[in-house]
C-alpha cells in the first residue's frame, strides 16, 4: 500500500519533495471521500487536473473483490488521481437477471480502494445518470452481437451507454478494465474508436483464486459444492490453453477438448464454450493468428463466465 503511494507520489507536481506523513496516514485511514453528483465529481476531477494530475478511472458495480483491487492499484500506480465509480447499472440487467439481488456493499467498497490507493468514489443514485426524461442509448454492432450478445440480448447497450456516460462525467485520461469480462473490453474500445472518446483503454489480468476460480462478484452465490463444480470452467480452459501451447491447431479440436472437459461435470450448464479470434470474435478454422477461448456457464442458478487467450505457434 506504502508503495502505491509513493508511486502517485512521485506522478504529483512536487516528486522531489518528501512523502507526508499525513498522506500516508489518509490512506491508512481507507477513507477516499464519496460524491453522489455529477457537479461534484467534475470539481474534484478539475482540482486534480489543474494540479496537472492525470486522471485514472475504474468503473465498478461494487461488490468489489481482489480483481478490482487490482485495476486500482494499476490505476494508482500510473495516475495521479484515481476515481472509482460504484454503481448497479440497471440498463444492462435483462428482465430475469439479478439487478435487485445484486450485492451492494458501499462501505466495504470504500475500504477495500482506499486500501489500493483510490483518491474518490463516485457513488450516484440511479436517477443522478438516468434522469426523468432520460431516452439516449448506444448501440454496438460488430464484436457486441455473438456470444453476450446472444445470451444476453440488450445487456452491451446498457454497458456501453453507461460507460460512455461515465467517460464523460468524470472526463479521465485512462480507463481500467478487467480481462475477465473480455468481450466487453472489446465493445468499450470499439466504442471509444467509433466516437473518438479521448481516454485510452487498460485491460489488466483476470485475478483467479488459489484454485483457478476467476474472481467474481457472484462467487458468493455459489454453495460449498457448486463452488467445487465451477473449478471445471478453469480447468477446461487451462486444459485447451495447453494443447494450443503443444502444437494443436485446428481450431474445431481445440473446442472439442474445450467442451468436452465442461461436460465432465454435468452440474455446470454450458451457455456457450468458443474458440474465437481475439479481435473479432469469428470463429476460425485454423490458430493462425491470437485466438481465445471462452466460457459462459451456470452453475445452480449462477452464471460464469471465463476465458483464456490462445496464441499461435511462432
Amino acid at each position: 500500500m506504502y508503495a502505491a503511494v509513493k508511486r502517485r507520489w512521485r506522478n504529483s507536481p512536487r516528486p522531489w519533495m518528501p512523502l507526508p506523513k499525513t498522506l500516508f496516514a489518509k490512506h491508512a485511514l481507507n477513507t477516499p471521500p464519496i460524491v453522489r453528483s455529477v457537479a461534484e465529481l467534475r470539481t474534484a476531477v478539475a482540482a486534480a487536473r489543474r494540479a496537472g494530475k492525470k486522471i485514472g478511472l475504474v468503473p465498478t458495480m461494487g461488490a468489489l473483490h481482489a480483481g478490482h483491487v487490482s485495476l486500482v492499484e494499476a490505476s494508482a500506480a500510473e495516475c495521479g488521481f484515481t476515481v472509482v465509480t460504484v454503481f448497479v447499472n440497471p440498463t444492462q440487467f435483462g428482465p430475469k437477471e439479478d439487478f435487485s439481488k445484486y450485492p451492494r456493499t458501499l462501505e466495504a467498497d470504500v475500504a477495500a480502494v482506499g486500501k489500493a490507493g483510490a483518491d474518490l468514489v463516485f457513488a450516484p443514485e440511479p436517477s443522478e445518470v438516468y434522469p426523468a426524461g432520460y431516452a439516449t442509448y448506444v448501440e454496438i454492432a460488430g464484436v457486441a452481437e455473438p456470444l453476450e450478445g446472444e445470451c444476453r440480448p440488450g445487456h452491451f447497450r446498457g454497458v456501453a451507454t453507461v460507460v460512455l456516460k461515465l467517460f464523460q462525467m468524470a472526463g479521465a485520461d485512462v480507463a481500467y478494465f478487467g480481462r475477465k469480462d473480455y468481450q466487453q473490453t472489446l465493445v468499450v474500445r470499439q466504442m471509444v474508436r467509433d466516437f473518438d472518446v479521448p481516454i485510452e483503454i487498460r485491460v489488466q489480468p483476470t485475478i483467479r483464486e488459489a484454485d483457478g476460480l476467476a474472481m467474481s462478484s457472484r462467487n458468493v452465490y455459489l454453495s460449498a459444492a457448486q463452488r467445487q463444480s465451477a473449478l471445471v470452467i478453469s480447468r477446461a480452459l487451462s486444459k485447451t490453453e495447453a494443447a494450443a501451447a503443444a502444437g494443436e491447431r485446428d481450431v474445431w479440436k481445440l473446442r472439442d477438448i474445450l467442451q468436452t472437459e465442461l461436460a465432465t461435470v454435468p452440474e455446470v450448464r454450458v451457455q456457450y464454450a468458443v474458440v474465437a479470434d481475439a479481435e473479432t470474435l469469428r470463429e476460425p478454422a485454423v490458430l493462425d493468428r491470437p485466438c481465445v477461448a471462452l466460457v459462459a456457464a451456470f452453475v445452480g442458478t449462477t452464471r460464469l463466465i471465463d476465458n483464456l487467450p490462445l496464441a499461435p505457434l511462432k
